[in-house]
């Protein structure tokens, strides 16, 4: 089968989603050396971030604010909870559902984390201007929702 010559060729490199991918990529490389000392992984820091912000939310709030589905919730809950990180405690409201709350150990390590997280976007955004920065992030949500 020959190649139709009619059409330009396709420019993977050039393709958003492929585009997207790689940023991510590199964005969860860089961001996971840095916490690797922590035995912390990106996804556990998003959960920790979420909890600093609002502690005490349910899982199924913690699953929809992540946009992570239920099943990897909870083997992250649980090994999060296996570090001391924090706790799951009954919900007052509803029996069947879990509070996902800090130890003290995971609130200590906002003022550590944090920093580190801001560094690693700094420099994964080096090369864009602020205007460009905040332009991306508004880019970004319309495609997240």
């Amino acid at each position: 089968m020959s190649a139709n010559t009619d059409y330009p060729k396709y420019d993977i490199e050039q393709n958003i989603g492929f585009l997207l991918a790689k940023a991510y990529q590199r964005g969860f490389a860089m961001f996971r050396d840095r916490l690797t000392c922590y035995g912390i992984t990106p996804p556990q820091f998003s959960l920790l971030a979420f909890l600093w912000k609002q502690d005490g939310l349910s899982q199924t709030e913690l699953s929809e604010k992540s946009q992570i589905d239920r099943a990897t919730m909870v083997g992250l809950v649980d090994r999060m909870e296996d570090e001391g990180l924090v706790k799951r405690e009954k919900h007052a409201s509803d029996r069947r559902a879990w509070r996902i709350c800090l130890t003290e150990k995971g609130r200590a390590l906002e003022g550590e984390l944090c920093p580190i997280a801001t560094e690693v976007t700094g420099r994964l955004t080096s090369k864009l201007g602020e205007r460009e920065v905040r332009e991306l992030k508004k880019i970004l949500t319309k495609i997240r929702y």
